[in-house]
């Protein structure tokens, strides 16, 4: 019987499979995949051809609450539909390798089920992730309105008081309403570079490195010193170019410092610096925020996730400084310094002098 064959030789099956999916291009097997995705996808063929006659609604459900599951592992609807090939061509092998007394009913009805349970899976993957984007999508909304209400409604008092006269603008009270303009500025920045993603929207172009971190450090020192913090930025070399969308880049940038300085112990230190070198160009923020907490390192780039107990903001400037590098050609990455902070580093490649 197929599913005794497959019992049987579950290790070797699987093993194969890992090795098959390791070495696809595209998309790029994860270790979560290789490690419980793969046993999972063989574990429920077995379930289901162990049923005698086979039933098309139990491979249905198997696949369904597999679907389900998958997407909150996190995986692409590409991978369910590669994995399920993998172990069909490792089941495949085997049996030809050992000559399998299977049957080639057992055969079709093996195929019937992989492709039943890729349909299925996929089918109510796409309609969970819609939902789930559809949830994400409210929660956004109404996160941003909550924040904006709350960054307007600061500014609108700030302003009144200085406006009567009983406070001079060199107070807390003006220094109140430059963060709130500058948290309404911040928020509405993300927003629209979060458009722009969304859309794909974008209009590379040669941008200087080195203008790029002057603009930036306009606004950012403001809001150090209006935080009580200080902000250090080492000078950039001319001649340093990226072929970048201008809006996205400066969005992640700001968003990083935004971070840092949310995080940064009170009369702490932020740090902006540049290098390069033939091919590449690394811009990095460093914090002092005391390090990660534990298991935090893995969530620092998921939309609505926060970095600590401090809960102020949306959650997704790290989420949108990601995926706006990322548009960009370049890749993101964090490194912490257990005690002290965080760096994270924008990696671009560099635009040869000669183009």
């Amino acid at each position: 019987m197929l599913h005794e064959f497959l019992s049987t030789n579950r290790a070797a099956i699987i093993a194969r499979t890992r090795a098959k999916v390791a070495e696809r291009p595209a998309p790029r097997a994860t270790e979560e995949e290789l490690e419980k995705g793969i046993p999972l996808f063989l574990d429920q063929l077995i379930d289901t051809l162990r049923l005698s006659p086979v039933s098309s609604n139990a491979i249905q459900k198997g696949a369904t609450l597999h679907g389900r599951d998958l997407l909150k592992r996190g995986f692409s609807v590409a991978q369910v539909v590669h994995d399920y090939g993998g172990v069909c061509q490792a089941v495949t092998e085997l049996a030809g390798e050992t000559n399998a007394s299977i049957t080639v009913d057992e055969f079709h009805t093996f195929n019937r089920c992989l492709d039943d349970a890729i349909a299925q899976a996929v089918t109510e993957y796409t309609r969970t992730r819609e939902q789930s984007i559809a949830d994400e999508s409210t929660e956004r909304l109404g996160s941003l309105a909550h924040e904006l209400r709350n960054a307007l409604g600061s500014a609108m008092l700030s302003f009144q008081t200085l406006r009567m006269g009983s406070v001079g603008l060199g107070g807390s009270t003006a220094a109140l309403l430059g963060r709130s303009l500058s948290r309404l500025s911040s928020l509405i920045d993300s927003s629209v570079a979060e458009v722009r993603l969304e859309k794909g929207i974008g209009t590379p172009e040669r941008l200087s490195v080195s203008e790029l971190i002057e603009e930036v450090e306009v606004g950012a020192s403001m809001d150090a010193t209006a935080r009580g913090l200080s902000l250090a930025v080492s000078r950039v070399e001319r001649g340093i170019d990226v072929v970048v969308d201008r809006q996205l880049l400066a969005a992640a940038v700001a968003n990083l410092l935004q971070n840092a300085f949310k995080f940064t112990r009170p009369k702490g230190s932020v740090t902006l610096r540049t290098s390069s070198t033939k091919d590449r160009v690394f811009i990095e923020v460093e914090d002092q925020c005391g390090g990660l907490p534990p298991g935090k390192m893995g969530e620092l780039f998921r939309p609505f996730s926060q970095r600590s107990s401090n809960r102020k903001g949306l959650g997704l400037g790290l989420s949108i400084s990601r995926k706006s590098v990322e548009a960009n050609g370049g890749e993101i990455r964090v490194r912490d310094i257990p005690g002290t902070g965080c760096v994270f580093t924008i990696d671009l490649p560099r635009l040869s002098p000669a183009a």
